[in-house]
């Protein structure tokens, strides 16, 4: 049976190229989602908000950098359990719908937040790696990266890579490319 909905999700966490900041205490600062609808794969709802990081609540200056997230975005923030409640008010309007990111590392950075914070994982649906399966569908060598994607299908990238919600918003842009018929340019 397929899906009726697409939830695309995206997060940024804090993170260092000094490796100040171990990956198993990266901590999420920003989520993007979105609803997409399974046959049109029309975006029809979206979500964002930051998050108040506590491990490490000042973000380093790479973090800055890569994500454009500042200080003053997180430290308005909602702490993690205030924006696990304000996103599942936001995701249970809707059913049927098959949880969705660009690689595994949503996943997993959500189920280690809600091991610290001791939340239960608010998504009850099954997740698919659309760059895993971008890779099996277009018969690709390797995965790509999420900019090298939406260049390789000729699109042009919506917004700031490494927000969430712009990643979503340009993982839904390749979703015809993963779930419909198109193939990429670069690879015909």
């Amino acid at each position: 049976m397929s899906p009726d909905l697409y939830l695309i999700i995206d997060f940024e966490a804090t993170c260092c190229d000094k490796r100040s900041i171990p990956r198993g205490q990266m901590e999420i600062i920003e989520i993007g989602a979105v609803m997409v609808e399974a046959q049109e794969l029309q975006i029809i709802d979206e979500f964002q908000s930051f998050v108040r990081p506590v491990r490490h609540p000042n973000l380093t200056p790479f973090c800055t950098k890569l994500t454009s997230i500042q200080q003053i975005d997180v430290d308005d923030a909602p702490l993690f359990d205030e924006f696990i409640c304000s996103f599942k008010a936001w995701l249970y309007q809707y059913h049927g719908f098959i949880f969705c990111s660009w690689g595994d590392y949503d996943r997993k950075q959500l189920h280690q937040d809600c091991d610290f914070h001791k939340v239960p994982y608010p998504i009850t649906a099954p997740h698919l790696n659309l760059k895993r399966l971008i890779t099996e569908r277009q018969q690709l060598g390797k995965k790509l990266g999420l900019g090298e994607a939406v260049k390789m299908a000729g699109l042009k990238f919506i917004g700031t890579h490494h927000r969430g919600i712009d990643d979503a918003r340009n993982i839904v842009q390749l979703l015809p490319y993963i779930f419909g018929e198109k193939i990429l340019s670069s690879h015909k």
